[in-house]
């Protein structure tokens, strides 16, 4: 596996294409999704030296035209192998519909292949396989697949044509690149593995809708990178242990709308354990803009897993987690790092919202993520909140980081139903932003530090804290703390703070102390009527709302004595 430095996605991903039958052209949108102006990048192909038309019939054989000679052809019924022996570009346009056939191409050259409302399913193999020149395999160009009008693919539960010196990994499959753009729609089937996978990069450009539903492998499968910068995706997965979109390096998102459905349980395998995910990104994650929707209902299921850092920067994430945890827990720990949580040991995986294994840092965004059975975001490093707005709620700890938390913007909502809201296995600093955090009756609280390894919770100058469950014991106040010695369900409350007017819809269970704190001192009232402002975190919380009625609460000063610890 090899890390991508960030300087390679500028290359030619961050560009929209449209096609219509005869020509492609590339699309003037000067933000090109994710920031990046496409009058940078100036190597897509719209030139061709050659145009072969390959028409698939599902009565008959499979017609090819416009070879020349520097194209060699087999042909038998609909299957199409073609060999370029020279140096040209082809644009291969495909057309027709069959149920046993497919389209192999052997070339050293960058090509486009056109997909103009073509059926093909090749229930032997993959429907497009596009490998490098024979003498020289696993060296593949880039192949753009640009879609017009309707078109579908599919494949077949046996592979049984694959050569033993080649690779072919889904219904497409290139050796090389795949960037996927025009303005048609492109539908896969995959039954026998993934439906669309490169050994290299998968690029996704705006325009292009694509669905792909896949009972076998992975949805899409990008070894080096996969790269969302428009368009619209919708992924089915069901099998077990496999992926949404998966990568050796990065999961990007600079743009488009993604619609990902995970169902499929945990493996194991010669004793190691495979869970599903609706995005598995082996090094980095990245979310700029767009929408991305993630739904998984398997055990020890993830919507986000990452092994190494996480960064999100705009766009908005909405993940639902709702299936059990996998295996068994080794029991009498912390589910945490060391102890014997679920996923703290070789034959258990936890089902969570989001979990990376570096460090997530997140400066804007809108991210809403439940998970039912275990944490809604889980970082084995540090967790940095600078901007954006997080909604998280689990049964466990709604927010969790192996090290050190720190948060000095944005809004947060830290619901969990049987465990802390916020919990830092090292220090916890809030310094700036809105946090409302929610946790369950003592032992647990809202905002938990590990005061047992010798860390602290730090509340600082320019934190606005609302905590319904009490905060960790031992705590550094530098910013004067209030508290109710008791809340009510269900109902709005209002805190105005300074010039600021907030009101949060408190839940049906949590800890019975509330905490809370501003920059200027809070008043608070309960059973408000709200309306008009920002509605934010769910539904929870609202910016700036009109408030009316209600009764005011009675706050004293607060010591961080109380609290388990």
């Amino acid at each position: 596996m090899k890390y991508v430095p960030y300087f390679v996605l500028a290359v030619a991903m961050m560009l929209a294409v449209g096609c219509n039958r005869d020509e492609i052209t590339v699309v003037d949108d000067a933000t090109g999704g994710g920031g990046v102006n496409i009058d940078d990048v100036d190597d897509i192909d719209t030139n061709y030296d050659r145009t072969v038309a390959i028409v698939f019939s599902t009565s008959g054989n499979a017609t090819v035209s416009g070879v020349g000679d520097s194209l060699d052809v087999t042909l038998s019924g609909n299957d199409v192998t073609i060999r370029n022996l020279g140096t040209e570009k082809v644009l291969y346009r495909l057309s027709g519909s069959t149920t046993d056939g497919f389209l192999k191409i052997y070339s050293g050259r960058k090509q486009t292949i056109a997909l103009n409302s073509v059926s093909l399913k090749n229930s032997r193999g993959a429907a497009i396989n596009v490998q490098g020149y024979e003498t020289t395999p696993n060296k593949g160009k880039r192949l753009d697949l640009v879609l017009n009008g309707s078109s579908t693919l599919a494949d077949g539960s046996n592979y049984s044509l694959t050569p033993a010196t080649e690779d072919e990994k889904g219904v497409v499959f290139s050796e090389g690149q795949i960037v996927v753009s025009g303005s048609g729609t492109l539908t896969v089937t995959a039954t026998g593995k993934a439906g669309i996978s490169s050994d290299d990069y998968v690029a996704f450009l705006q325009g292009c809708s694509v669905n792909v539903t896949s009972s076998a492998g992975h949805g899409i499968r990008g070894k080096d990178y996969v790269l969302v910068s428009g368009g619209m995706l919708d992924i089915s997965v069901s099998a077990d242990g496999k992926k949404g979109i998966s990568s050796d390096s990065l999961v990007r998102f600079d743009g488009g709308q993604t619609t990902i459905a995970v169902t499929g349980s945990t493996v194991v395998e010669s004793g190691d354990t495979s869970g599903t995910a609706g995005i598995k990104a082996d090094q980095l994650f990245e979310m700029n803009n767009g929408t991305l929707t993630v739904t998984n209902s398997g055990k020890g299921g993830k919507g986000i897993s990452c092994d190494g850092p996480a960064y999100f920067r705009g766009g908005e994430i909405k993940i639902t987690v709702t299936g059990q945890n996998f295996g068994s827990s080794s029991g009498g720990g912390w589910p945490g790092p060391g102890g014997g949580g679920w996923g703290g040991n070789d034959n258990s995986v936890g089902a969570k919202g989001i979990k990376c294994d570096g460090n997530i840092e997140i400066s804007g965004g809108v991210i809403t993520v439940v998970a039912s059975n275990h944490e809604g975001i889980e970082t084995k490093g540090t967790l940095t909140v600078t901007g954006g707005r997080i909604y998280a709620q689990s049964s466990d700890d709604a927010i969790n980081s192996s090290s050190t938390m720190t948060i000095t913007g944005g809004y947060i909502c830290a619901y969990s139903t049987g465990n802390d809201g916020l919990d830092a296995n090292g220090n916890c600093y809030i310094s700036g932003g809105v946090v409302y955090a929610i946790g369950k009756s003592s032992p647990e609280v809202a905002i938990d530090a590990n005061t047992e390894g010798g860390y602290k919770l730090y509340i600082q100058e320019g934190a606005t804290v609302i905590a319904l469950g009490d905060i960790e014991r031992g705590s550094q106040l530098s910013q004067t703390c209030y508290q109710a010695s008791s809340w009510s369900k269900n109902v709005w409350y209002s805190m105005t703070v300074g010039d600021q007017v907030y009101a949060f819809k408190t839940p049906a269970s949590g800890g019975t102390k509330m905490v809370v704190t501003g920059p200027q001192q809070p008043s608070l009232k309960k059973g408000v009527t709200v309306s008009g402002g920002t509605e934010i975190l769910n539904g929870m919380f609202n910016l700036q709302p009109e408030v009316s009625g209600g009764d005011n609460v009675n706050l004293s000063n607060y010591s961080s004595g109380g609290g388990w610890w």
